[in-house]
C-alpha cells in the first residue's frame, strides 16, 4: 500500500505523564485502520515526557476522514488533557525502513 500523506509530531506530556500519553498512542484507534500504513511512537532518551509520533496514510483525505470520527476525536481530547504546550508537526512522508511490533 502506498503512503501519500504523513507527518512527524513531537509533543510534551505534563511532568510525569509521558507513560500515559504513550499508552494512549499505542492503543490509538488509527492502528487497525487500513489507510494508516505507518504509526510509530517513540520517546526522547533524555526526557521521558517528550514523545514522538510518525504517521503515514494512504492519502490526505483518508487521514482527514479518520480524524473526523468520534474515536479519533476522543483520543485527541484525552491527549489534550495530558500534553502541555503546542505539539510540533513536520511534514513527512514515510518511504520505507523497518519497525518492530510490541
Amino acid at each position: 500500500m502506498s503512503v501519500q500523506h504523513g507527518f512527524h509530531a513531537t509533543m510534551t506530556a505534563a511532568p510525569g505523564r509521558g507513560d500515559e500519553v504513550i499508552a494512549l498512542l499505542l492503543d490509538a484507534p488509527s492502528l487497525p485502520n487500513p489507510d494508516c500504513v505507518v504509526f510509530l511512537v517513540g520517546r526522547s532518551a533524555s526526557d521521558p515526557d517528550v514523545i514522538h509520533v510518525t504517521e503515514g496514510w494512504t492519502t490526505r483525505e483518508a487521514h482527514a476522514a479518520f480524524f473526523a470520527t468520534e474515536p479519533a476525536q476522543t483520543l485527541v481530547a484525552q491527549l489534550q488533557k495530558l500534553v502541555t504546550g503546542d505539539s510540533q508537526y513536520t511534514d513527512e512522508v514515510p518511504v520505507g525502513g523497518k519497525a518492530f511490533a510490541r
